[in-house]
């Protein structure tokens, strides 16, 4: 619980300042971490919970280098001395790997493997089944509200659609797992 409540006070900084409805997300986000949680063990539910928490850190303007939050939010967390493995998933989170290629920054997030597990998974099903408003909703609901937030030429709506299927199988996994162990996620 030391690297939650650590990441947690970095949100409370970072998201505070102005990105008020990012903060909701994360919120909901982390609450909706928590149904998942039994999942893993004791330290990866505890780097799960500070992945939730920080994975949005980049959207913070004094944070913004490249302007692709998922790179500059790990890149930031590196420069405080983050483990690793938190910067990594922050750096891949919801597939931002080809949010980078569209940004022509594909190289750059390569300093960090996508881990491509059931825990990276249940950060990707957290994200993109929470809305900005930090309520439950369905993947389908959330990549409508992406692609309506955002203009059809920009990267992020172009970025949603691409990473559909990848987005889509890491809510479905998560999802399967959840109801395996009998845990009610809706």
């Amino acid at each position: 619980m030391k690297l939650t409540a650590w990441a947690g006070e970095l949100a409370d900084k970072w998201t505070g300042q102005g990105l008020w409805r990012r903060s909701t997300h994360v919120r909901g986000v982390f609450k909706r971490l928590g149904l998942a949680a039994p999942l893993f063990s004791v330290g990866d539910a505890d780097l799960l919970a500070a992945a939730d928490l920080v994975h949005d850190i980049g959207y913070a303007p004094e944070l913004v280098v490249t302007g692709l939050h998922a790179l500059d939010g790990a890149r930031y967390l590196r420069e405080v001395e983050a483990p690793e493995r938190l910067c990594a998933l922050v750096a891949h989170h919801s597939a931002a790997y080809l949010e980078a290629e569209l940004r022509g920054l594909a190289d750059e997030l390569t300093e960090w493997a996508d881990e491509r597990t059931p825990l990276r998974d249940a950060l990707w099903w957290a994200d993109m089944t929470t809305s900005p408003d930090g309520e439950v909703v369905t993947f389908e609901e959330r990549e409508a509200e992406i692609q309506q937030r955002y203009k059809p030429d920009d990267v992020v709506s172009t970025f949603i659609q691409l990473a559909w299927p990848e987005l889509a199988g890491a809510v479905e996994r998560t999802e399967a797992r959840l109801r395996a162990a009998g845990i009610d996620y809706v």
